[in-house]
């Protein structure tokens, strides 16, 4: 029941919202160039769904790459950095400097050193390089924040550092690691978004285009129609996302467990 109004809250509110923005544009006679009314951008995305949702499909594959290639690495590093204080100690700042760096201001010399002729690929490692510091700190937090008492009695026990890391730090990390996968997840969408702007011609196919496309055209409506995809594509990461930590965590974490 819980959570059935955890879902039927939200879509009340959505609904309310979109009642009086419908009645607002009737009501005021607002120009469709400048406001469309709901009714208009749902006609819109129906006219257009065939290159919208071919669009939706390009941003969800360049921004998947982009995210397990960014997970893949952060791991990797992270393990490294639990196993190496002297490694940290090195790397580390350029992590958090690759993250301060505003990602607007190297796409273009990204695209530019990718090329145009692999403009996914280049996207794709943009979203990746945005999505990898959240997933690193987290993960290496986690690795650090494991039980001190247990990993003094791994070494009582005589076990390896490998065994260490396998069995008692990384499920330690587990939920520090979700954590930061989920907000990975969602600004490398960000990051596919802000790299196909930067990209600025028609060689990307994505939604991003769409929405400079159909400005560019006056296309209020499908330019909504383009920004409401987008979001739910949004929404499908962090879900997706949420609903691996909870099937992961659910039987022994705390932070997933059902409470009565």
């Amino acid at each position: 029941m819980r959570r059935a109004l955890d879902i039927l809250f939200p879509l009340l509110l959505a609904a309310t919202v979109l009642a009086a923005w419908e009645a607002i544009v009737d009501v005021k006679q607002i120009p469709p160039y400048i406001l469309p009314a709901p009714s208009a951008i749902f006609a819109a995305l129906v006219q257009n769904w065939s290159s919208l949702s071919a669009s939706m499909l390009v941003t969800i594959s360049v921004t998947l790459q982009g995210f397990l290639g960014a997970l893949i690495a952060a791991i990797a590093l992270a393990i490294l950095f639990s196993q190496s204080r002297l490694a940290e100690r090195a790397l580390y700042p350029y992590a958090v400097i690759l993250q301060v760096t505003p990602m607007v201001a190297i796409a273009p010399l990204i695209l530019i050193w990718v090329g145009f002729d692999h403009i996914d690929r280049a996207l794709a490692l943009i979203a990746g390089m945005i999505a990898f510091f959240p997933i690193l700190s987290n993960a290496a937090q986690g690795l650090k924040s494991t039980d001190f008492n247990l990993l003094e009695l791994t070494r009582l026990y005589g076990a390896s550092r490998w065994q260490t890391l396998v069995k008692v730090q990384m499920p330690s990390a587990l939920p520090a690691l979700l954590t930061g996968m989920k907000i990975g997840g969602v600004i490398a969408l960000i990051g596919e978004v802000t790299a196909e702007f930067a990209a600025g011609s028609g060689t990307a196919s994505g939604l991003a285009w769409r929405i400079v496309e159909s400005g560019n055209r006056l296309e209020i409506a499908t330019l909504f129609a383009a920004l409401a995809l987008l979001a739910l594509t949004g929404i499908l990461f962090f879900a997706a996302l949420s609903l691996l930590e909870w099937a992961l965590l659910r039987r022994w974490h705390e932070s997933a467990m059902a409470r009565y």
